[in-house]
């Protein structure tokens, strides 16, 4: 399941939709906003997919997931829009016979994610200052 939404995302229900019968474990990952960033305290960020490329990269992360690791499933579902302090920004949820590929598979969904982030980030400081990253 790969979702790029405007809405609130619920662990729970990301969780549910990946898990099997054949699941032993599901590894989840929740991203949230934080209070502090490059030295300063945040007011909002906000996430912007401007060219529509978000949901084929993340798409292309699950694939590489799905080559790397005997998965039984994979979500990642990216919240864009602005967000405030403590709000959810990313989950990532992997379903696994065994705990040693969710861990590995979910670390690796994070990390890509933070490379070839999908999405347009623009922070913003309670200084008035703005960093932007992405796209």
């Amino acid at each position: 399941m790969i979702e790029i939404t405007q809405k609130p995302i619920s662990p729970e229900s990301v969780v549910n939709k990946v898990k099997t019968d054949s699941s032993g474990c599901v590894v989840a990952y929740i991203g949230l906003i934080r209070h502090y960033s490059q030295g300063k305290q945040v007011v909002s960020v906000e996430y912007e997919d401007a060219r529509h490329k978000a949901k084929d990269r993340l798409q292309q992360i699950a694939s590489e997931i799905g080559q790397k690791w005997q998965i039984n499933n994979v979500a990642i579902c990216h919240r864009i829009g602005k967000l405030k302090v403590g709000e959810i920004n990313l989950v990532v949820a992997i379903a696994a016979a065994h705990r040693q590929e969710g861990f590995a598979a979910c670390q690796y969904a994070i990390d890509r994610f933070k490379e070839i982030m999908p999405t347009k980030k623009r922070e913003t400081y309670t200084d008035g200052s703005l960093q932007v990253e992405g796209e």
